[in-house]
């Protein structure tokens, strides 16, 4: 029998770092209660860089505080925050064909139009949490009215952009299917709607059949329209942080469907990335690797962000707690070890978000310019409730 494993002090560990140092710097510091929504473009201090409003932030946002609600705690505070953000969303966020943008400026004026679908994704995600907290009827109509339109879109490839990451002609990305066979199931289950809940399950299944590949022992971003592997550089992208968080995904939809076999692949396929994805060097998790050993294709590949560090936290304890296997174990504590010793800011709250190979700050923009209240809360409310379901089994692996 392995050591048993301090469930109980990590837990302690987990809640206060949710809830005495993440949630509190968002908190004093991004809800724009004067326009509405959540500023997100800050400094680790807390600084307002810029007033511009990324929608992908704002509706992720609305899922963070309305989760934090229904899983930690309902406090007042939290739901206050959360609706002030989908006030503000209902009236600024989509264009006049009911898709949802890509950025407004601080009073909700448009500056970047639907320029990725995946905005479309986080606001049934974020809506369906919220609507969970409240019974919001207008949230659910929402949500549905969002799902229908993008279904429409989605049976049409080429008919959305993917921003920031574009795809190509012919190309289409593991991203699409991985949000919305979480966000399609999470609506599909609040409504008890069987469509629904089969759209997200058809989305889960293009993960694990399609992206990933059991022969390499890789999940690939991209394949071609008729699902073959693309031979360039962008085909060989691997990114092990979005193959862990899809895997805890799968994980979250197949348990719930009682489909063993399915929990057992996402295990597997956790696995495969968090070993492909470290850095035996100076540790940590790399953003991405060329799945052939060549030079990546994926902008910033050797970054260390905090986001792949936060969702492999949460996947790995989610799989040893399916499984009971101890490797999952031991690289928990691994990936803890690095991201306690290079993100948190303890003078300010929340977690630096941009790390170099060598683990020392980053000042280029990754992706979006902004520094996003979701992987690290999520992740923590996440762990939270794992690390207290295994404290109360008795502290023993």
């Amino acid at each position: 029998m392995p050591t048993p494993a301090p469930f109980a002090a990590w837990l302690d560990l987990y809640r206060a770092e949710l809830l005495e140092r993440t949630v509190p710097f968002w908190l004093t510091h991004a809800v724009d209660w004067q326009y509405g929504g959540i500023t997100t473009c800050l400094s680790d201090a807390g600084d307002i860089i810029s007033t511009d409003k990324y929608m992908w932030s704002q509706l992720r946002a609305i899922w963070t505080f309305s989760a934090l609600y229904n899983s930690i705690e309902p406090r007042d505070e939290w739901l206050a925050a959360a609706r002030n953000i989908v006030d503000f969303v209902k009236w600024a966020g989509r264009d006049m064909d009911g898709r949802w943008v890509y950025c407004v400026d601080q009073r909700g004026r448009i500056k970047q139009g639907a320029i990725s679908i995946y905005t479309n994704g986080f606001a049934i995600y974020g809506l369906t949490e919220f609507a969970r907290a409240t019974g919001d009827a207008a949230a659910v109509d929402l949500a549905l009215t969002t799902y229908h339109n993008v279904q429409q879109r989605l049976a049409q490839p080429g008919s959305y952009r993917t921003d920031p990451y574009p795809l190509p002609a012919g190309v289409k990305a593991h991203g699409v299917s991985m949000i919305f066979a979480l966000a399609f199931y999470e609506l599909g289950c609040l409504l008890h709607d069987d469509a629904i809940i089969e759209a997200g399950l058809h989305h889960a299944r293009e993960v694990l059949d399609v992206y990933r590949r059991p022969e390499r022992q890789l999940l690939y971003e991209f394949v071609q329209l008729d699902n073959r592997l693309i031979d360039s550089p962008r085909g060989r992208a691997i990114v092990p942080g979005h193959a862990i968080e899809s895997m805890w995904f799968m994980m979250h939809i197949f348990r719930a469907q009682g489909d063993e076999a399915r929990v057992r692949q996402a295990i597997e396929t956790l696995r495969w990335h968090v070993e492909f994805g470290w850095d035996e060097v100076y540790g940590g998790l790399l953003l991405s690797r060329d799945a052939d050993g060549g030079e990546p294709w994926w902008p910033f590949a050797d970054a260390k962000l905090w986001w792949p560090h936060t969702e492999a936290l949460y996947a790995l304890l989610l799989a040893y707690e399916l499984s009971g296997e101890k490797w999952c174990l031991d690289w928990f504590v691994q990936v803890h070890d690095y991201a306690f010793s290079h993100y948190p800011v303890p003078e300010h709250g929340e977690w630096t978000q941009k790390l170099d190979r060598q683990g020392r700050p980053l000042t280029e923009t990754v992706a979006l310019p902004v520094k996003d209240p979701f992987h690290l809360p999520r992740a923590l409310i996440y762990s939270v409730g794992s690390l207290s379901r295994l404290a109360a089994a008795g502290n023993k692996p």
